[in-house]
Order: C-alpha cells, then sequence, then structure tokens
C-alpha cells in the first residue's frame, strides 16, 4: 500500500486553517490571560502600596519596602516558612518513598492489584478542600473516629501543637496516591530485559531496584521532586478548609489570600508574599526543564 504523502500547512483547506488558527489561538489567550496576567500584575502590584479600595492609579509606588516588612516586621511570616518546609519534608521523607513502596508491591501484580490501585488512587481525584472535610469525621473532638476508639478529647485540628501534623497526614493521605500511580507507570515502562541482567548478574531485588530499576526512572524522579516541592508550597486548599491558615496552621499560600482578601486588604504586600512563591517555585520549574531539554537533545 501506498503512503500519502504528508501534506503542510499551506495545503489545508481554508477550513483547516480557521480550525488551526482557532485551536492555537484561544488556548493561548486563555493562558495568558488567566496565568501570565495575573502572574505579572501581581509581580509589578508588589512594588505598591495598593489596598485594593481605590484605582490601581491611585497607588503609590514603594520600592522593595512590602518585601522588607515581610521579612522584618511580619510575625506570621517566618513560622508560615517553617510550615512549609515541614511540609516539603514530609511529603519528600515519607509520602513519597511510601508512594514508591506501594508502587513497588503493586508492580508484582498481586491478588486484587486492581481493587488496591483502585482503593489507594482514590483520594487522588478529591479535592484537598473535600479530603480536609472527610478527615475532619476522623478528627473531629466529639464524634470523631480517633477520639471515640482512643477515649481522648483531643482537638486534633484546633490544637496548634497537634493540627499541623493532622493535617500533613491528610494530605499525605492524598500525595500517597498520585505518587503510587506515577512510579507504577514508570515501573511498567522499564525494559524487562535489565532485570534479567541483573538476576543473572546475581543480584537480589533490592539491588536491582535500587541499582538498575531506579536510575533508569530518573525522568520521573524529576517530576516527582518538582511535584513534591511545588505542592508544598502551594499547599492551601486543606489548610484553609481547617482553620483559615491561623492558630499554628500558617503557610506561606494562606498568608496571600489573608492579605489579598481579608479582612486586611492589603494587595501590594499580599502581592509581594505571592511574587515570593512564584520565585522559589520557577526555581525548581527552570531545574525541571533544563534536564528535559538537556534530555531531548
Amino acid at each position: 500500500m501506498a503512503r500519502r504523502k504528508y501534506k503542510g500547512i499551506d495545503h489545508l483547506s481554508p477550513v483547516d486553517r480557521v480550525v488551526v488558527a482557532l485551536m492555537i489561538a484561544v488556548p493561548t489567550v486563555l493562558v495568558l490571560w488567566l496565568v501570565w496576567v495575573p502572574a505579572v500584575g501581581s509581580v509589578l502590584l508588589s512594588f505598591t502600596d495598593w489596598d485594593g479600595i481605590g484605582p490601581i492609579s491611585s497607588a503609590k509606588v514603594i520600592g522593595l519596602k512590602n518585601y522588607h516588612d515581610v521579612v522584618s516586621i511580619y510575625p506570621p511570616f517566618w513560622p508560615a516558612v517553617q510550615h512549609n518546609l515541614i511540609w516539603l519534608a514530609v511529603m519528600f521523607l515519607v509520602a513519597t518513598p511510601f508512594g514508591i513502596f506501594l508502587a513497588v508491591l503493586l508492580d508484582r501484580e498481586l491478588k486484587g492489584t486492581r481493587i488496591y490501585q483502585t482503593a489507594i488512587y482514590l483520594p487522588v481525584v478529591l479535592s484537598l478542600a473535600l479530603v480536609g472535610f472527610i478527615w475532619q469525621l476522623i478528627y473531629s473532638r466529639d464524634q470523631g473516629l480517633i477520639n471515640q476508639v482512643t477515649g481522648s478529647t483531643i482537638d486534633w485540628y484546633g490544637d496548634q501543637r497537634y493540627n499541623l501534623w493532622a493535617a500533613l497526614v491528610a494530605s499525605s493521605w492524598r500525595h500517597v496516591g498520585y505518587i503510587m500511580l506515577l512510579y507504577l507507570a514508570g515501573l511498567k515502562g522499564v525494559d524487562p530485559s535489565l532485570r534479567e541482567a541483573a538476576k543473572v548478574d546475581g543480584a537480589n531485588e533490592r539491588t536491582t531496584f535500587f541499582k538498575v530499576v531506579f536510575p533508569v526512572m530518573a525522568p520521573i524522579n524529576i517530576i516527582v521532586l518538582v511535584v513534591t516541592v511545588i505542592e508544598s508550597l502551594r499547599a492551601f486548599d486543606l489548610v484553609w478548609v481547617i482553620n483559615k491558615g491561623r492558630n499554628g496552621l500558617e503557610l506561606i499560600s494562606t498568608l496571600v489570600t489573608s492579605n489579598i482578601v481579608g479582612e486586611a486588604s492589603r494587595i501590594g504586600f499580599g502581592s509581594a508574599l505571592a511574587t515570593m512563591m512564584l520565585l522559589i517555585s520557577s526555581i525548581f520549574i527552570v531545574f525541571y526543564l533544563r534536564i528535559v531539554m538537556r534530555e531531548q537533545r
């Protein structure tokens, strides 16, 4: 059978050209309007004292004052940074390895694997806000499952000694399923001949995984690293549902919301916090893009 010769865009009909143009233009406009315009606007507003009440033209340019105030005289900032670092450490050192462990187990095609995969992945399709409400049934002081079983009266979501760790458990419940799915897909794509060669050389399963399989999955490892960092930085929904980021649950993302849409209504100050989050996230995004482009070359 003769192959059909590929025709470039110059050979498309007028209708096809319109369709292609719309397919390119519509997503581009949406990304510019919904992502880049707000991002650039936040950066510009971070250098002003705009309170969101009057017109933007009435905003006064104050340079780096907002950034100086954030790091020097804003009490919740450093506790929020500490909480974000703790969030990142737990996600990266606890939830992610546990997700990898589950992926390795399920990759062995155990009996009932499909059921286990569905049960573990189910929280991923839920929003973090809904996850917070679900775990409230477990953490509630009066009717929660934990207190009912143990006879305790701890307010897991209200007591600042426990609420951060309670939120981390709930977030990890969702994060583990996502990591499991990524690594499970990666394990399915590993060439079986690599494992057979390692087995012939006398390597056990543990050595085979860490010396052969895990290095081969380097692209997925980078994706998981970047996703975990960004998710930890922008953790918001779950914490906001619990207590709006107060009483020991301060995060940078909740401080941004509190200053922009809260009672304070300090748009410029909140934009400075958002810009700092954007810069930190951009470091890992650029790191990821460099690795991807290097592999493509």
